[in-house]
């Protein structure tokens, strides 16, 4: 019986501890900024699946969304491979990359790259991180990521590149894992649409969904024809500034059109 007895009262004290840590959560978690339609939910699906159709991620990277009822929360996925992300994966975070409401679901190591530079760009209401394979040797050469195919023009006026060895000032395990790291992320990206990350991958925002998917995709595209190009010897011709802000001007607007087929294609029949 004394056994018996003494078992009961670890389980009950376990159990209280339990929902005391449970109640002290929710007091800590930031609030919600409420429901968002379902139809964004879809297309932050939708991101992570072309995303994966298109090879700019693998089992790794992610994209979010700012929440649009308030500015000061934003939506990504638990920590799952994007192919996998469906609509109950979906969470919200505030911008210090603290999970609404985790409930025991685990959150991207990775999330404050997404919080700090909403926090710094309010234009921004999309950011993807990836592992983008052809931007990989731009980020660890001497030779810059430059616009030489019109799809790309968004690169002109330059890609800068994070050195997180650099930022931490010592050796890391190259993750933007803290909100300091995020923070020298955001400021190396500044006022630009990409930054390329050393030995690690790239950072991309845009205006919506549709647009940083794009710039994902093609900042894939024209990193791998620079390659092939620099390869063939001699000089290569890009972009110049004058021609990368109109041919800009000019595909930024059709922008829905390979998204409506992306989505096509990425999404289950």
């Amino acid at each position: 019986m004394p056994s018996t007895s003494l078992g009961r009262r670890a389980f009950l004290g376990g159990s209280i501890a339990a929902l005391l840590a449970t109640r002290a959560a929710a007091q800590t978690a930031p609030a919600s900024a409420g429901p968002v339609d379902r139809a964004l939910i879809d297309d932050l699906v939708a991101a992570n699946r072309i995303l994966a159709d298109q090879g700019v991620v693998d089992g790794y990277g992610h994209v979010s969304l700012r929440h649009p009822a308030d500015p000061q929360r934003y939506l990504m996925s638990r920590s799952i491979a994007p192919e996998l992300v469906t609509a109950g994966d979906v969470m919200e975070y505030d911008l210090d990359s603290t999970a609404v409401d985790a409930r025991g679901r685990t959150s991207y190591l990775e999330r404050f790259i997404h919080g700090e530079i909403y926090r710094v760009r309010p234009d921004v209401k999309a950011v993807v991180h990836n592992h983008s394979p052809s931007v990989i040797p731009f980020g660890v050469s001497t030779a810059p990521l430059r616009p030489l195919y019109h799809m790309s023009a968004f690169l002109g006026g330059g890609v800068p590149v994070f050195d997180i060895k650099v930022a931490a000032g010592q050796p890391t395990d190259m993750l933007v894992r803290t909100p300091a790291l995020g923070r020298a992320l955001a400021q190396t990206l500044g006022d630009r649409p990409v930054a390329l990350m050393r030995g690690h991958g790239a950072v991309v925002v845009g205006d919506s969904l549709p647009r940083v998917v794009f710039r994902s995709v093609y900042t894939e595209v024209n990193a791998r024809l620079q390659a092939q190009a620099m390869a063939l010897g001699g000089p290569v011709t890009y972009l110049d500034d004058e021609e990368a802000r109109r041919a800009d001007a000019s595909v930024g607007g059709t922008v829905p059109r390979p998204w409506e087929l992306w989505k096509k294609k990425a999404l289950p029949r």
